[in-house]
């Protein structure tokens, strides 16, 4: 079993980790990703200022793709980092794979694919069960993966009181 565990840094670690340790059984894989854009203003206000993050001085140029290279790493690392080290500390094995790109559906879909994995873990960012979640990355990653797709909840919320409401 190979799972795939996509997060933009607001995945829960502990139910991520839980459900992993179920799924993997005793021969399998986890790799972690993260999907992050990279703004082009960015790369021009950086150029433009002579800046770049390779060597965190000005006036050397190594080229777009080393800067967004960089830029991708070093954002993915953070973003995955409290899955990673929970995944390690419950004695699971993990690899990570950085994507840049501006369809976070589509790149974690088309990993997915590159990778054969068996099952997609994502955690839901915004209610689920509206009109507007058939729009989000997780709608789209169970559309277009073709894979199983195991959507995690954002933290547990205390109910609403009825006699709070107007």
């Amino acid at each position: 079993m190979h799972v795939l565990i996509a997060t933009t840094g607001v995945l829960s670690p502990e139910p991520a980790v839980e459900f992993t340790r179920h799924l993997l059984g005793t021969t399998g894989r986890v790799t972690v990703t993260t999907v992050i854009e990279v703004p082009r203003h960015f790369l021009d206000t950086l150029r433009s200022e002579g800046w770049h993050p390779l060597t965190e001085e000005f006036e050397v140029d190594y080229g777009d793709d080393a800067v967004i290279q960089r830029y991708v790493e070093e954002r993915g690392k953070r973003l995955t980092e409290p899955v990673v080290a929970a995944l390690k500390a419950a004695g699971i094995e993990s690899t990570t794979v950085f994507r840049e790109g501006g369809d976070p559906a589509g790149t974690i879909s088309q990993l997915a694919e590159d990778l054969e994995a068996d099952v997609v873990m994502l955690g839901a960012t915004r209610q689920i069960f509206d009109q507007s979640a058939w729009e989000s990355v997780s709608a789209r990653v169970m559309i277009e993966s073709g894979r199983p797709v195991l959507v995690l909840p954002p933290g547990r919320q205390e109910p609403l009181d009825p006699q709070d409401e107007p």
